[in-house]
């Protein structure tokens, strides 16, 4: 190969690196998050969770005759033990694959692009759902960051699947 295509090539890979870390570290926070969440559920079994969030509402000066606010209210009162802990499973269960997908794209592991590809891809249709229900800029933001994630992962195993050896054959 010639010495300005593998000093082209050694550039693109760097790139590629540096955004496959950029998008490990994000799936790495969004692990922490969910984790926190899991755990925060924990915390409530066993407990008024109603309750608890109408002194929540009341503390951050929101409306408690507010229809969102008691929509919210209502859900909560349907919440069983049993739920809580099915939610809290899910959300746990949900950072552990964020933080193989992080750590794997950290660490430049080629399974690890493919699984945050298709993880990513099988949720778009249920943000696209999301949206098209009600529309804020969370969720807007949310799914453009991973319908970018999608595309850039997209092009990294395409391009992975067409490069060039030193002798110009297709790998």
């Amino acid at each position: 190969m010639y010495p300005a295509l593998q000093k082209l090539a050694a550039w693109n890979r760097a790139s590629h690196h540096r955004w496959l870390i950029l998008i490990g570290i994000l799936k790495l926070a969004k692990a922490a998050f969910f984790a926190a969440t899991g755990f925060g559920v924990i915390k409530l079994l066993h407990k008024d969770v109603a309750d608890i969030l109408m002194r929540a509402a009341i503390a951050l000066k929101f409306d408690p005759e507010n229809r969102a606010v008691n929509l919210i209210l209502e859900k909560a009162a349907l919440l069983s033990s049993h739920r809580l802990k099915l939610i809290s499973i899910a959300l746990l269960l949900y950072a552990v694959l964020d933080v193989v997908e992080g750590v794997g794209l950290i660490l430049k592991k080629t399974w690890a692009e493919y699984l945050t590809l298709i993880l990513t891809a099988s949720f778009l249709p249920w943000e696209f759902y999301q949206i098209a229900r009600h529309v804020t800029a969370l969720k807007l933001a949310l799914t453009v960051t991973n319908v970018l994630v999608v595309a850039y992962l997209a092009y990294v195993v395409r391009d992975r699947n067409h490069e060039i050896d030193e002798y110009g054959h297709h790998r």
